[in-house]
């Protein structure tokens, strides 16, 4: 059987969920069935590629497409150069922006577009509203859109994508990777005076309320002055979240670390792992703290409710109900068996539902479709 040649496509915002999403699937499709190239927008010199380098070199190569500003429609020329160089078979695109780009230049090369919508956010602008409302519109001409959530399955419903394009297709998260870091954690029984770490990956985006966990940690602080906070990961709202932070009584005990290339290694000595999100696909960054086993805290939204449940795998809030977010912390953080027994329950659901391996095969199926093999 001959190799379907795929070419994934993303306009990078740094190194989080839809970046280590990509590379998962990547890590997962079977060579011996498809070829998997990467190709990446380079909007600016100091823009994170941390994907590019860690793009698996086996048979498929990454490729870096410049771009003069954001939004560059030169670019689709230099799409398709790519796209005839390599032979590609179908496009894969992550994100509005990709989702233009890409869709447009599969017209052009008559290949076949696939789309896996990640999350459509709270623009920050009206210009950013505008275009991901035409990235919303683009998903009705895919060949086929493969939501990660049913809420983002929902949301493509009332985009208008016909139903027969659509296919959900549940997030998977690389368990080898994890299962690596995991297996060097210490599992010993802390004492009521011993330091416990808060933590938090992901992007400092709007959509994130992290500004919610700032105010429940400050609360928590000032009743337990053996906590601290970790706050992995970059974006526009970091800035704003500083400040608002050194105004805290907690203060010295928050820190912002960045975008961190040694994150596993920071999540396996996380006691506590929350998000208080107001929107969500299904979160990348949740997947890995429950495949750490790492106790989990976080609002009961769309997409989180398709990975936790409430008393059984971690302890759910609803949402900007920051009283009961401070009272499953301190649960969390001081009832040791209780959240054992609920981290547990969580590992034990993502490993049985959210491999990245099965995640591979189903996409591989809709690649074959496409291509009637």
């Amino acid at each position: 059987m001959q190799k379907i040649n795929v070419l994934q496509f993303i306009c990078p915002t740094g190194f989080y969920g839809a970046e280590r999403w990509v590379l998962a699937l990547a890590n997962n499709l079977d060579p011996k069935l498809a070829r998997c190239d990467l190709a990446v927008t380079e909007e600016s010199s100091n823009q994170n590629l941390e994907i590019v380098r860690q793009y698996p070199d086996i048979e498929g190569k990454a490729f870096k497409i410049k771009m003069k500003s954001r939004f560059d429609l030169a670019g689709i020329q230099k799409l398709c150069d790519l796209i005839r160089e390599r032979s590609i078979d179908i496009i894969h695109t992550h994100g509005y922006k990709s989702d233009i780009l890409g869709l447009i230049a599969a017209k052009r090369c008559g290949i076949k577009c696939v789309s896996t919508p990640h999350g459509f956010g709270e623009p920050s602008s009206w210009k950013l509203k505008q275009f991901i409302r035409i990235g919303q519109y683009c998903l009705r001409y895919c060949d086929k859109v493969a939501p990660l959530s049913q809420q983002l399955y929902d949301e493509c419903v009332q985009f208008g994508v016909p139903l027969k394009k659509l296919q959900y297709i549940q997030n998977g998260v690389d368990l080898k990777e994890v299962e690596e870091f995991r297996l060097t954690k210490s599992n010993n029984n802390k004492e009521v005076d011993d330091e416990r770490i808060i933590g938090f990956i992901g992007q400092m985006i709007p959509r994130k309320k992290i500004d919610h966990i700032l105010k429940v940690f400050d609360r928590l602080c000032c009743k337990h002055p053996n906590l601290s906070l970790q706050l992995l990961g970059d974006g526009e709202s970091r800035a704003n979240l500083e400040q608002q932070a050194s105004k805290l009584a907690s203060k010295n005990k928050i820190e912002f670390l960045g975008f961190r290339n040694d994150r596993l290694e920071k999540l396996k000595n996380f006691d506590l792992f929350v998000m208080s999100s107001s929107d969500e696909g299904i979160p990348r960054c949740l997947m890995e703290a429950m495949a750490m086993e790492t106790p989990v805290s976080a609002y009961n939204i769309p997409g989180i409710d398709q990975l936790l449940t409430h008393n059984e795998t971690a302890l759910l809030a609803s949402y900007d109900d920051k009283d009961a977010l401070l009272e499953y912390w301190e649960q969390m953080l001081f009832d040791q068996i209780k959240a054992k027994k609920l981290a547990q329950q969580g590992r034990k659901f993502v490993l049985e539902h959210f491999s990245a391996e099965r995640m591979s095969r189903e996409y591989m199926d809709i690649f074959n479709q496409l291509l009637n093999k």
